[in-house]
């Protein structure tokens, strides 16, 4: 089955990534919708985590959860970092395209899935003192995690080590610039619907 090809490909990059990225980019092995099912998996098992995680390591408060938060921590980082990246590489000669780019993010994603869920059901049983194994499952599904993305974005752009960090790096100033200049776009949308109008108001008080 596709399906189940696709599973297995996702875990063959997750543990050999140099293999696994190199097909992706010269035998296009991966695919575009199984990066986008392993962006929507995460979302899911995000908001599993912050509602059912262990109340011993659980720090949110059940009444201020709110589901739809996860597509702003989530989802809209995922689309920012792929414009980014596409955006600075394609004036750093990187040989990645946007699709590319977007399918390597998504795979890079699985550990934070494949850690996650043990580290939920770990989390009900664990006491106060063996909280620090919960906290060290979770550090590393983040360096599993920023590895693959490494080696995945070296790969697609066929960077040096020292250039895919630089790259790296970039990305994510250019990440903030972003956010900056859309903060700034709507903060000035703001300020002219409400010039607008107060001129209405005026104009009808005159009448």
């Amino acid at each position: 089955m596709p399906f189940l090809k696709d599973i297995k490909y996702s875990l063959h990059v997750a543990v050999h990534p140099f293999d696994g990225f190199w097909d992706l980019k010269y035998e296009n092995k991966g695919k575009l919708r199984m990066a986008l099912g392993i962006l929507i998996a995460l979302t899911l098992t995000m908001i599993v985590k912050r509602q059912y995680v262990g109340y011993v390591v659980n720090y949110n408060h059940p009444l201020a959860l709110n589901s739809i938060n996860e597509l702003k921590y989530i989802i809209f980082p995922f689309l920012l970092w792929c414009l980014a990246n596409w955006s600075l590489t394609t004036l750093m000669d990187g040989e990645g395209k946007f699709a590319e780019i977007v399918i390597t993010t998504g795979y890079a994603l699985l550990p934070l899935i494949l850690i996650n869920i043990p580290n939920i059901l770990l989390s009900n049983v664990i006491t106060l003192r063996e909280a620090s194994f919960y906290h060290l499952l979770d550090a590393l599904a983040t360096l599993w995690f920023v590895w693959l993305l490494f080696i995945g974005t070296m790969t697609v752009h066929q960077y040096t080590v020292l250039k895919t960090i630089t790259t790296m790096l970039l990305t994510l100033a250019v990440v903030g610039i972003i956010i900056f200049l859309g903060l700034l776009f709507f903060n000035l949308i703001q300020q002219i619907v409400s010039f607008v109008y107060t001129v209405y108001q005026e104009l009808s008080i005159r009448e």
